[in-house]
């Protein structure tokens, strides 16, 4: 009897449990969210953190205020965000840098991609370029590393920090092309890109969409994509496999996570209605004209892809011999 009264006791515990996590994601959000953007404004990952939080907003009524958080790679914004409470009220606009690339790149690294935060769902795939100034006399990436070959350090290049993608797509191009290009690292892509600009640094690999403007401008000098095809933005820019450097490939992705412990039926809600707005007419014109890949798909696949891109960026780190210190 006393057994059975115990089995009872359970089963309405875990039922009244389970009635209150639904209600909970039913009656969610009641409150402002925070979306902790781990780059400066101007990047992909701010276009993309923005572009999500105003949807959300439009969606469920709720302000979603965006907190740029910038520096070492997207790693401090990332930190910050794994600190905040698992509720749902807190999300952050991760990426193939601070979730994939950052374990294999630095020693120390404050939190782990996989235990310390809870996937929602991939968001796009974000063609990168190589930019150059126009004084750099090089015209298409086989010019570029023979400039570079004339003497180490002859040319530098800027980056949105360090273990950034930015700075591992020009890492991989110097250890493919047997190159050295001195490394500048800021906290954001836009900051780079001044300097590229103006001429204190000579390139910078770096989303596609904001580098085309200033390119169409005439003040930079676009010579390749990153990714293994052309960019539906600019067709006519091949690719940097196909311009000089054989096998080179990089696409970067960006999607949002949110610290550990939040309920399944939040995560559910999060990812359905994020998902939702990746198919509607708006948001799909908008990243056509930024030449981005959208992807969606459940919390589980996103997961996969962070594990899956753990491993293979570890190896490509390490053929690129790319280290990076926290301290």
């Amino acid at each position: 009897m006393k057994l059975f009264t115990f089995l009872n006791r359970a089963a309405i515990a875990l039922a009244l449990t389970a009635a209150t996590c639904a209600a909970h994601a039913q009656n969610y959000p009641v409150k402002p969210l925070r979306m902790v953007v781990p780059f400066a404004p101007g990047g992909p990952n701010d276009i993309l953190g923005r572009l999500i939080s105003q949807k959300l907003t439009e969606t469920w009524g709720q302000t979603v205020v965006v907190d740029n958080r910038g520096g070492a790679g997207g790693t401090v914004g990332l930190e910050a965000a794994s600190r905040l409470p698992g509720d749902g009220y807190a999300i952050a606009m991760g990426g193939s840098s601070n979730l994939a690339v950052a374990p294999s790149l630095y020693a120390k690294l404050a939190y782990d991609p996989v235990r310390d935060f809870t996937p929602i769902i991939n968001v796009a795939i974000v063609p990168y370029a190589l930019a150059v100034n126009p004084t750099v006399p090089a015209k298409n990436v086989r010019e570029l590393i023979a400039v570079a070959r004339k003497k180490d350090g002859y040319l530098s290049y800027g980056s949105s920090g360090m273990g950034s993608m930015s700075s591992l797509a020009a890492e991989m191009l110097k250890s493919m092309s047997k190159t050295e290009i001195v490394h500048v690292p800021y906290k954001g892509t836009a900051p780079a890109l001044i300097d590229v600009i103006s001429g204190q640094i000579d390139m910078m690999l770096a989303d596609f969409a904001v580098i085309k403007p200033h390119s169409d401008a005439g003040k930079l000098r676009v010579i390749g994509v990153t990714g293994s095809k052309r960019s539906t933005a600019a067709r006519e820019v091949p690719t940097i496999a196909e311009s000089g450097l054989p096998g080179y490939e990089l696409s970067p992705w960006f999607g949002v996570v949110a610290p550990a412990g939040v309920p399944k039926d939040i995560v559910v809600k999060l990812n359905a209605t994020i998902g939702g707005s990746l198919k509607s007419a708006d948001v799909l014109k908008r990243l056509a004209t930024l030449g981005y890949e959208p992807l969606g798909g459940s919390a589980e696949q996103f997961a996969e892809t962070i594990r899956t891109d753990i491993a293979k960026y570890a190896k490509i780190v390490k053929s690129a011999g790319v280290k990076a210190d926290l301290q």
